[in-house]
């Protein structure tokens, strides 16, 4: 596929209503370390955090992925981004099928209100990927 044709059904797609924030687009340099322009799909991948947080220093996240997690089929790795964060890579957790269950719970800063971005890098190449909004009432994150 050429990159014109690439890129030309790339921008029909977020012509769509929603669409923009449906997918993590796979060119964003945030994300290309990660995905090196694979495609990202929205699904298997739950992102739980607050709504509204006092203070962007200490935020609670989970991360969980729908994987059997066998020898066959497992999740690889789990990455967070945050855009807005001075180090917009704020979370990189390794996994494999010697875990038994693909979930990840931490605390993590968030400079100011923004989308958080979990994506997933499962054993068969496939990425998935969910975004959840956070509100940040004070910023303490030196930014």
């Amino acid at each position: 596929m050429k990159r014109r044709d690439f890129l030309a059904g790339a921008a029909g797609a977020f012509a769509l209503p929603g669409a923009a924030l449906a997918q993590v687009d796979p060119l964003d340099p945030l994300v290309w370390v990660v995905t090196n322009g694979a495609p990202v799909r929205k699904g298997r991948v739950t992102l739980v955090l607050p709504q509204l947080a006092d203070n962007g220093n200490s935020v609670p996240i989970r991360i969980t992925v729908d994987s059997p997690m066998t020898a066959a089929d497992h999740v690889k790795s789990i990455h967070l981004f945050a855009e807005k964060n001075h180090l917009p890579r704020i979370l990189e957790v390794q996994l494999g099928s010697y875990n038994g269950k693909a979930m990840v719970s931490s605390r993590v800063r968030v400079a100011t209100s923004q989308q958080l971005t979990a994506v997933a890098v499962l054993s068969d190449g496939s990425l998935w990927s969910a975004a959840a909004d956070i509100e940040v009432v004070t910023s303490e994150c030196g930014l």
